[in-house]
């Protein structure tokens, strides 16, 4: 049909009027509508009525890279990326422009408005937002819509690492009783856990097995960083982590388990072995970090840590309906990539019905810290865990004395110590009121301990912490 005739017609099914590209985050959502029915045309230089009819041909007038750089916006701003047929045409001597819209097959397709996705359909002339209920329901009928299960181009069996899969296969049946023998063929075990298609492999599956996964998805890492101080662009070591998402985590884990403090010592009848943050909480993060974020962005995975807090930052916000304040109470669990989150959810690093943050909160608590602060911020969300500061350090000395054999004239010469610097036979006598014997027995029996050093030789003898 040519264009005189189509826009003798009114804004419908299959078509919309744009009075300019102004209207960039109403064209988003008439691609996406387009794209999650049966397609249409977007014609922009033309001001409609309030019934939909033409009211004027406005025309426009497209300057230098104008349409290369709509197109980039478009693919930018849409997932799956929407590959729209943009053109010029003439009417009464105006310009106007036509964005081609195909229905996807894979559906829904998302547009990022404000930087959120959203998803809608096209109802008559209007775009209807899909609502969290209709995107849970079409998950439980099995459509396969979300990034994570679609196919990674160029991705073959070759590319999945057989080590990997044998070891998921072995800690999912340990920790889940997964049905899956771990000696089951590559092939038949991704097939079983719907990660690998007729068409071919998925992104989870390159995510969760691959050998490279950063041939296929280049942002796919996490960079982490020790800064000095606590407000400060200066670090002191940094690492980027490039692998499988299950072994992101671990390299993570120990990145953080080197630069945060750790009281452990121990005698015949008791064990003291504490971090200065909890480590299942930090696990907690990391894996949800992990397995929500997007991975179809530049943007990577972050990890910071400073001397009184962790930070996780990751690409994508809080999946609509959900809000910061939502993950401090009873919520529902709605993932971005429930592929990867359920590979995950086997493996026991993450558990499902959204309880996680719950979980993270509870055990901040038990170890007497602040709650997280949970925040969209730059177009992703992120955690910021607050640590104890020195009071940790002041425990580890009560815990140290609660669990050294020692008598409180020795706590006492201690913490004499720690605050003059050293002690002499002499000083000590006098602290505690002890003879010449006592005193030299008791401060024999810190050197044996390890807790003293002895220096100086006869009258200037003096005991310093070792």
């Amino acid at each position: 049909m040519k264009i005189k005739e189509l826009i003798k017609k009114c804004e419908s099914q299959k078509i919309e009027f744009k009075k300019s590209l102004a209207e960039r985050k109403e064209i988003l959502k008439t691609i996406s509508a387009f794209a999650n029915s049966k397609g249409g045309k977007i014609f922009v230089g033309i001001e409609e009525n309030k019934n939909g009819s033409v009211k004027e041909i406005i025309g426009m007038e497209i300057r230098g890279r104008e349409i290369e750089n709509l197109s980039n916006e478009i693919k930018q701003n849409t997932d799956p990326v929407i590959f729209t047929s943009i053109n010029l045409d003439k009417l009464k001597g105006k310009t106007l422009l036509i964005i081609e819209v195909k229905e996807s097959p894979v559906k829904p397709v998302f547009a990022k408005i404000d930087r959120i996705p959203v998803a809608f359909r096209r109802v008559g002339r209007v775009n209807q937002k899909i609502t969290a209920n209709e995107l849970r329901r079409m998950i439980s009928e099995g459509k396969e819509f979300l990034w994570d299960s679609q196919v990674c181009e160029d991705a073959i069996l070759d590319d999945i690492d057989e080590e990997k899969v044998r070891w998921f296969l072995r800690k999912a049946k340990a920790e889940r009783n997964l049905d899956i023998d771990p000696e089951t063929p590559v092939e038949e075990a991704l097939e079983r856990l719907k990660l690998y298609k007729d068409e071919g492999l998925t992104n989870a599956a390159v995510l969760l097995f691959g050998k490279e996964p950063t041939n296929f998805f280049l942002h796919a890492k996490i960079r982490c960083a020790r800064f000095k101080g606590t407000d400060t662009h200066d670090y002191i070591d940094m690492k980027v982590f490039e692998n499988t998402i299950p072994q992101l985590r671990e390299e993570s884990l120990k990145f953080i388990m080197q630069y945060i403090k750790h009281g452990i010592f121990f005698d015949e009848n008791r064990r003291y072995d504490r971090w200065e943050y909890p480590i299942r909480a930090l696990e907690e993060v990391l894996s949800n970090a992990l397995a929500h974020r997007e991975y179809n962005t530049s943007a990577q995975t972050q990890l910071s840590i400073f001397d009184d807090r962790i930070e996780v930052w990751n690409p994508g916000e809080l999946p609509d309906p959900l809000t910061p304040e939502d993950l401090k109470r009873k919520h529902r669990s709605i993932p971005r990539n429930p592929f990867i989150a359920n590979g995950l959810f086997l493996i026991k690093y993450i558990e499902q019905w959204g309880k996680g943050t719950n979980r993270v909160i509870e055990r901040l608590i038990e170890q007497q810290l602040d709650e997280p602060l949970f925040q969209n911020l730059s177009g992703g969300f992120e955690v910021i865990i607050y640590g104890p500061g020195k009071k940790f350090e002041e425990e580890i000395e009560r815990e140290k004395f609660h669990i050294l054999d020692i008598n409180d004239r020795q706590k006492k010469a201690i913490v004499y110590v720690k605050e003059k610097g050293s002690i002499t036979k002499r000083e000590y006598m006098k602290m505690n009121k002890v003879s010449d014997k006592t005193a030299y027995l008791e401060l024999k029996d810190l050197l044996l301990k390890d807790i003293f050093n002895r220096v100086g030789i006869g009258r200037s003898t003096r005991y310093v912490v070792k």
